[in-house]
């Protein structure tokens, strides 16, 4: 059976950066994956410190990992931009 990890790096291969065309995966932005007890924690570092569509990436994220079989919740965290505070606590709102 493959790992909710595994799963979960194939559906953010869908999610794209308008800008270049490329997925967050394929541009090497996904930092990290971990999957417990169907708690889906992603971290993801946008391109640059002042990406103007983090917000939306870090959204776009979270839609992709909820809808992968096995996931119950999904958090994101954006590492390395000026606005990551924000970013966190409000895609990760409930």
């Amino acid at each position: 059976m493959e790992k909710i990890e595994g799963k979960v790096m194939e559906a953010l291969k869908h999610v794209m950066d308008p800008e270049t065309g490329m997925s967050m995966v394929d541009m090497q932005l996904i930092n990290k994956v971990e999957e417990t007890d169907g708690l889906v924690n992603v971290e993801f570092i946008p391109s640059s410190p002042m990406c103007p569509i983090a917000f939306f990436l870090a959204d776009e994220i979270k839609r992709a990992v909820l809808k992968v079989e096995g996931v119950k919740k999904a958090r994101v965290t954006c590492k390395g931009h000026m606005m990551e505070e924000q970013i966190n606590k409000t895609v990760n709102e409930e």
